[in-house]
């Protein structure tokens, strides 16, 4: 039976895309969970879940997420997979226990910076780049080189309006954090923060928390061979707190030095010390987490947030996730940096949205400053390098119990990207762009 139904109603309201596959994926964690059937059962759920929609709601209708979820439960029990429905109800509910409490601690707990959500839709509309059409009609028009000289200076702007914020706290603050989520590019802001410290006649003194990784055998593999070093605690917690404290003191430490490609640590390699007028800055993933430098009290820290705000929709008006645009940035930096391809760093990428979720964003609120990362022009430039590899990785781990969750990012990604002119000339790239730092070519040294 061909489809009629093109949107289904969320239940904030919002029209969005229908999507069968979504209806399978679905069922499908829910028969893993109890080992019940495979993933060709579950697409054909889903194709009675969808027949029985045309046969109740008529053609070109627009059912509602719940009337949906509804059905899948009745056509599961009707084809005696009792386990799977269980399992399916039990996660509706488990949804909708999380959905009420995040409704009660909205107030307390939003993190979004909307206002500041606002002000880049706002600077996209305004450069016609807040559509995958509107890019398209940018690259046609040869005028990319002028969206990409717009994006540099206005994220050049925002980090010197950081600095100057920050140099305001002085002298009563010491330490200068910038903090963010993987792949924002808090290396390029540091560098560029420290830039406009010394154009200030700052001293700045860095302090590299990479060096501080356990050796990587300290730390569970999982069934895949794989390890959670975004957990703040693959940190040496104790021991960065412990240098902090003394280098706020006026004390020498020597700092360890850690080797991503051997995944070892060596300790007391790097002599340092804080002048009585130096500053001291911290690039960190996890620089907003307080047990990393909890003997430092929080008027000697100044914390600068940076994330990839970006506001861009796709063909379907759904707009591209932060941490999907992440994504595609360290699937190239871990090619050469960590040696791992693509399709690894898809995998691992759970562990990197599960930190964030526990020990980043919790804690956004603290922030004295927020710079948005996210350049438009450097999706098509991305998908020039990247698109490969999703459609083979949907194929791969479609039919994976384990392996859902990357198989629903890569949907998702290839979804957003799919219709996007892809550009392999980054020439117009200055070599200071923050995206250097991902798909090399920098000026600066990482």
């Amino acid at each position: 039976m061909t489809s009629t139904i093109n949107q289904i109603v969320k239940r904030d309201g919002t029209v969005v895309a229908y999507d069968r596959d979504r209806i399978g994926t679905a069922i499908f964690k829910a028969a893993a969970a109890v080992s019940e059937f495979e993933r060709p059962e579950a697409d054909r759920i889903a194709q009675l879940v969808e027949e029985r929609l045309l046969a109740n709601f008529g053609k070109e209708s627009t059912p509602s997420v719940e009337e949906i979820q509804d059905l899948v439960e009745e056509t599961l029990i009707m084809e005696s997979h009792a386990q799977t429905a269980r399992a399916y109800i039990r996660y509706r509910r488990d949804r909708q226990m999380e959905r009420t409490q995040r409704a009660y601690q909205f107030e307390a707990t939003d993190n979004i910076p909307y206002k500041k959500i606002y002000e880049v839709l706002r600077w996209n509309m305004d450069h016609g780049c807040d559509t995958v059409d509107g890019l398209n009609q940018i690259i046609a028009d040869g005028q990319l080189p002028d969206l990409i000289a717009a994006c540099e200076d206005r994220y050049d702007k925002e980090v010197a309006a950081g600095a100057k914020v920050f140099m305001e706290h002085l002298p009563d603050v010491r330490v200068f954090f910038i903090a963010g989520p993987s792949s924002s590019s808090k290396t390029t802001t540091t560098i560029k923060v420290s830039e406009k410290l010394a154009e200030a006649g700052k001293e700045f003194l860095a302090l590299n928390i990479d060096h501080y990784f356990f050796d990587l055998d300290h730390h569970p593999k999982d069934e895949f061979g794989d390890y959670d070093y975004e957990t703040p605690h693959a940190l040496d917690l104790k021991l960065i707190d412990q240098h902090v404290a003394e280098l706020l003191a006026g004390k020498r430490i020597k700092t360890p030095h850690y080797d991503f490609k051997t995944g070892t640590r060596e300790l007391g390699v790097y002599d340092m010390e804080l002048g009585k007028n130096q500053i001291l800055l911290i690039d960190s993933l996890h620089g907003l987490f307080g047990e990393m430098t909890q003997s430092t009290p929080d008027e000697k820290k100044f914390k600068l947030y940076i994330e990839t705000l970006g506001q861009v929709r796709n063909h379907e008006g759904l707009f591209m996730r932060w941490a999907d645009n992440r994504l595609l940035r360290r699937m190239i930096r871990d090619s050469w940096h960590r040696n791992l391809q693509p399709e690894q760093t898809l995998t691992h990428w759970h562990y990197v949205r599960r930190s964030e979720l526990r020990n980043i964003i919790p804690f956004i609120g603290t922030v004295d400053y927020l710079v948005n990362s996210a350049m438009p022009f450097e999706l098509p430039i991305l998908k020039d390098r990247l698109f490969k590899y999703f459609p083979p990785a949907m194929e791969k781990f479609k039919d994976d119990a384990k392996r859902q969750d990357a198989y629903v990012r890569a949907k998702r990604v290839y979804e957003t990207l799919k219709d996007l002119t892809p550009v392999s000339d980054d020439s117009a790239v200055p070599e200071t762009s923050l995206l250097r730092e991902f798909i090399g070519g920098s000026a600066y040294t990482y």
